[in-house]
């Protein structure tokens, strides 16, 4: 590139030399004019090589002129000597002026240049932008921006690399393997690099002040401005890749979670039939005198009908989730006071919690609560369930309710073995059964329903333990408009 430009600048100024000295031998051998005249033609023809080629090609052009002006024109000619006093002044201000005039027609020449060149960019940058919203998606984004902007800006190579997936995608570069690891490089640095040997550029591409890739192009030059503005088009349409990758991702997710919702509800609903049927023979079997069936019978009917009301739970709560996961359940709100509704799951559990130690610890004046009543039972009813499994016999369950600043916290303790800090996090997750050393009972659907419910009420719900200490579940409740303010 030096070589090429040091080449162009030669043949300027050899030919700046040039026009220069046919004006002088024209006009001193063939054609003979006075000192003035020749003054002007010289300053012409500095204005000429100005225009046609730059500065430097001027400046050394005005030197030669005024050398051959004093030499050829001024007397006495043929000398460097000059005998009128007042041709000094002449002469320099013939420098002066051709200096002048060169410096001021480069300058000129310079800004429409420059001027050209920056609408040449916002036409590529515009070109670029309208090619990059009609890209598709049959095939990566990020490639297609490599392409578009090789064509766009006419580049001979051009390279992208998309930091969140790792991947590069490259127009050209073949001749430079180690491009790969320069883009990686760029986003670590977080920083331009500039070759101009080379002409090439590699810097990050950020989306406000994180890298999220980093872009190298090759074969031509960039105002700082018209760099920039690639730079944010190409952080704008990577965004825009990650986004509806996203979006993808979350449709897909959702269309599965719909259809093994369905699924399941739908085969949930096939057994309650045939355990309806179980459980009414069971049922009427059990209620038979006890004389008019062997023991060992009525042993075996008590283990079919404990198994048909272990299954038919298992169902309902398999209808239940799938319901709250497909978005099939709504919820219908109304006022009701914490106590009602702790005692009303109380009630649901009776036959569970007869012959249980079950303390009540429910602040005196909560406010009424804005909630589904039926669900929000259901809630307490997983919650006692999961407190009895873990309890032994003789250990009590507290169940209490207590107000905080805009909410009542409602909460279930039990005397278990506790629950170890890194399974925490996963306790509410469906169908999680713990680790072996800490197995969990049950289908591990009963805490998921838990917290769905109390998300779509807005809220939330939690878990504190210690392992050997037993464990206390809370959940947290809105307030009704008319207690929000009590």
């Amino acid at each position: 590139m030096y070589i090429r430009q040091a080449v162009r600048l030669s043949g300027g100024i050899f030919a700046a030399l040039g026009l220069v000295a046919g004006i002088t031998w024209f006009f001193s051998r063939v054609a003979p004019i006075n000192e003035t005249t020749a003054g002007f033609v010289y300053l012409v023809a500095i204005l000429v090589i100005a225009t046609a080629g730059g500065l430097i090609e001027s400046t050394v052009a005005s030197v030669a002129a005024m050398l051959c002006f004093n030499y050829f024109f001024l007397p006495p000619v043929g000398t460097f000597t000059v005998a009128d006093p007042r041709n000094w002044v002449a002469l320099f201000a013939f420098l002066a002026t051709s200096l002048i005039s060169s410096q001021l027609s480069a300058r000129a020449k310079r800004r429409t240049k420059d001027a050209i060149d920056r609408q040449n960019e916002i036409e590529r940058l515009y070109s670029l932008s309208r090619a990059l919203l009609l890209t598709g998606t049959e095939r990566p984004i990020a490639k297609q921006i490599v392409q578009q902007i090789a064509q766009a800006f006419e580049f001979r190579a051009v390279a992208l690399y998309e930091r969140s997936g790792g991947e590069i995608y490259r127009a050209g570069f073949d001749d430079m393997p180690e491009i790969d690891n320069e883009l990686k490089e760029a986003v670590v640095r977080s920083e331009l690099r500039q070759d101009e040997n080379k002409g090439l550029i590699i810097t990050p591409v950020r989306l406000g002040r994180q890298p999220i890739g980093s872009l190298a192009i090759r074969g031509a030059s960039l105002s700082d401005a018209a760099l920039q503005s690639l730079l944010n088009l190409v952080a704008i349409w990577l965004e825009r890749a990650l986004t509806e990758e996203a979006v993808n991702r979350a449709e897909v997710a959702r269309r599965s979670e719909e259809l093994k919702s369905t699924l399941l509800d739908a085969i949930a609903h096939e057994f309650k039939t045939p355990l309806t049927a179980i459980k009414a023979v069971t049922t009427d079997l059990l209620s038979e005198p006890a004389s008019e069936l062997p023991v060992h019978q009525r042993e075996l009917i008590s283990i079919a009908d404990e198994g048909a009301d272990r299954l038919s739970n298992l169902v309902t709560e398999a209808i239940q989730l799938a319901r709250i996961e497909g978005g099939k359940f709504q919820l219908n709100r109304g006022v009701h006071l914490p106590s009602s509704l702790i005692l009303g799951a109380l009630k649901q559990m009776k036959s569970l919690v007869d012959g249980r130690a079950v303390n009540l610890s429910i602040v005196d004046d909560l406010p009424p609560l804005w909630v589904d009543a039926e669900l929000i039972r259901m809630v307490i009813a997983h919650l006692i369930d999961n407190a009895l499994k873990y309890s032994p016999p003789a250990g009590p369950i507290l169940i209490g309710a207590r107000r905080t600043e805009n909410r009542v916290i409602i909460y279930v303790s039990d005397q278990g073995p506790g629950i170890a800090e890194e399974e925490k996090a996963r306790i509410f997750d469906k169908f999680y059964r713990g680790t072996k050393e800490t197995h969990l009972r049950g289908t591990g659907m009963g805490l998921a329903i838990a917290r769905e419910i109390i998300h779509a009420h807005g809220e939330e719900i939690w878990v504190t333990s210690k392992l050997g200490q037993g464990s206390e579940f809370s959940f947290s409740l809105p307030l009704a408009s008319g207690g929000a303010g009590a």
